[in-house]
């Protein structure tokens, strides 16, 4: 008794630093990957046996296939992909995930030749775990201390899979549990069993790795493991659907997508499987289940599924949106939806999504501007209301934006993708303050209409100029911004100079012409102000430009 007392602790441990090491490793090859598989999911084409083959490529590289699908669910999420083109990648994310039982299979490796001992992890995996540590202690890289936490992440994985399965080998000699194991071979108890394991630690691959522990022990035959390996496909669908909670429709339709095709695929390949088991009844189903065989039928399930459900993928999308109906009065597509919690644990990938709205936000900063300089001698109450309901915008851009950019401020960042994280907070103040100085301009033009108030010509050539000047400033600012042009970015501090210039120069010439009086204080005053707004939608545009080349927030001046 107290022996196994002391076992089911051994397990237990075992048992942690299995799911640690797992942890370690995704996280690590997450941040090697830096956001860039998931980039290429999302150029995403309608070709589902193109969408099969990321999703599995993607899937095998981070070791998880909750993580892709909860990507996928929050491209869905955003409109950045269609349910359509979401299918044939859930699909591959299934496939992917079976590498790693392939991996835990090694544990099972038997010979006495020096080759196939050195092939066990027990043999290799310590060396790995030291030169991992040697890796993360003497990293001058973020990249080389991540490829460490890899090597490390497997060392753990792989000593917890041996320790558990030490740990359970005393059971084979339990009556007890050789005869739950039996009542596990009923498929339809087996299929619950393993749906709720995975269910609970939300990982397919981690539930499999459990389950070729316990091959140690010899009772676990494959009448037993194959229903729970059924199962555990079925299982690890909680964790889209859990993701998809308060997401949007089409969201959601993703999740069950995921869901009907494992629950499709389980059910054909049972009735299938159990139909020939039947007629010819297979013999290795009496045998003891290996590592390698568990691999080989988690294997066969989901490439079998894959294979027979991808000709109606349309159809599983269909019965989706059945499940998940339109709302007419269901809102137009957020644009925010782009910022979507669920990339905030692929930091590369969440900093796309915010440069695409920040380069949206400029160009509304820019197209604001453009519409309240026409508005100068030329004013209709239509420009000031397409102003205002434009910086209405701007200002939910710019609260969103800061909100989430922070939010991604918070978590463990590579230095340049914290760095970018900076940058884009800066830039989103400084547009949303052009923005701001253009409703002030809108306003001033508003002013002059009401009170019909009229500049000398002289006095009107040289705002033109100005005006001409600082929406050139705005227009260079813009794109070099959204295009990442650094070449034409650093021209705009020789603009910006130019406008200071301008501005001391007009605002000189607007006070002699006040006290000759050649212009009303009416009109000086409106001259001043427009030349006040212009002046410092000029600093902005610097500004950005300071922050895009990279420097010093603190040479950044106020206005």
């Amino acid at each position: 008794m107290q022996e196994m007392f002391f076992n089911a602790l051994t397990m237990i441990g075992g048992l942690a630093l299995f799911l640690y090491g797992m942890h370690v490793m995704g996280e690590g090859l997450t941040a090697v990957s830096g956001g860039r598989l998931e980039k290429i999911l999302e150029k995403m084409t309608n070709n589902p046996i193109k969408g099969v083959l990321l999703g599995a490529g993607v899937t095998a590289v981070i070791q998880s296939s909750s993580a892709t699908t909860v990507t996928v669910v929050g491209f869905v999420n955003s409109g950045i992909m269609k349910l359509e083109q979401a299918v044939g990648v859930i699909m591959g994310a299934n496939i992917g995930t079976t590498i790693t039982s392939w991996l835990l299979s090694l544990t099972g490796i038997e010979g006495g030749n020096f080759f196939m001992t050195l092939a066990k992890p027990t043999s290799f995996t310590p060396i790995l775990a030291v030169i991992g540590i040697i890796m993360i202690m003497t990293a001058k890289t973020e990249k080389r201390k991540d490829i460490g936490t890899i090597l490390v992440g497997f060392a753990v994985l792989m000593f917890g899979m041996d320790t558990m399965s030490e740990a359970v080998k005393p059971l084979a000699d339990v009556p007890a549990f050789q005869n739950l194991m039996v009542k596990f071979s009923n498929p339809f108890l087996g299929l619950i069993v393993g749906a709720v394991l995975t269910a609970i630690i939300q990982s397919s691959s981690a539930s499999v790795g459990i389950l070729q522990a316990f091959c140690a022990t010899g009772a676990l035959g494959f009448s037993t493991a194959l229903p729970i390996i059924m199962g555990q496909n079925i299982g690890t669908c909680i964790t889209a659907l859990l993701s998809s909670v308060g997401a949007s429709k089409n969201a959601k339709r993703t999740a069950l997508v995921h869901l009907y095709f494992n629950v499709l695929g389980t059910f054909i390949f049972m009735a299938l499987f159990y139909s020939l088991n039947g007629i010819f009844r297979f013999p290795f189903m009496a045998a003891p289940a290996s590592e390698a065989g568990i691999a080989i039928i988690h294997t066969a399930f989901n490439v079998t599924a894959t294979l027979v459900l991808l000709p109606f993928g349309s159809k599983i999308a269909k019965l989706a949106k059945l499940s998940v109906r339109d709302d007419q009065t269901e809102d137009v597509e957020d644009v925010f939806a782009k910022l979507d919690v669920r990339f905030l644990e692929t930091p590369a990938l969440a900093l796309e999504q915010c440069k695409r709205l920040v380069n949206e936000m400029a160009f509304l900063a820019l197209e604001n501007m453009t519409e309240a300089i026409s508005s100068i001698g030329k004013f209709k109450p239509e420009m000031m209301e397409k102003v205002e309901k434009t910086e209405e915008k701007v200002d939910r851009y710019e609260e969103a934006l800061t909100d989430y950019l922070r939010k991604l401020g918070g978590r463990t960042l590579l230095e340049e993708d914290a760095d970018q994280v900076n940058m884009l907070l800066y830039c989103v103040r400084d547009f949303e303050r052009i923005s701001d100085h253009a409703c002030n301009i809108a306003e001033e033009a508003a002013k002059m209409a009401k009170n019909d108030i009229s500049w000398p010509k002289k006095t009107e050539a040289e705002i033109s100029e100005y005006a001409a000047e600082v929406h050139n400033i705005v227009s260079t600012t813009v794109s070099s911004f959204i295009k990442e042009d650094m070449e034409v970015a650093r021209t705009i501090e020789a603009l910006e100079d130019n406008i200071d210039k301008i501005n001391k120069k007009i605002k000189k010439q607007n006070m002699k012409r006040i006290k000759k009086e050649k212009c009303t204080p009416e009109a000086g005053i409106i001259v001043t102000e427009l030349a006040t707004n212009f002046e410092r939608v000029s600093d902005h545009c610097e500004n950005i430009a300071i922050s895009f080349l990279g420097e010093s927030v603190s040479e950044m001046g106020e206005s």
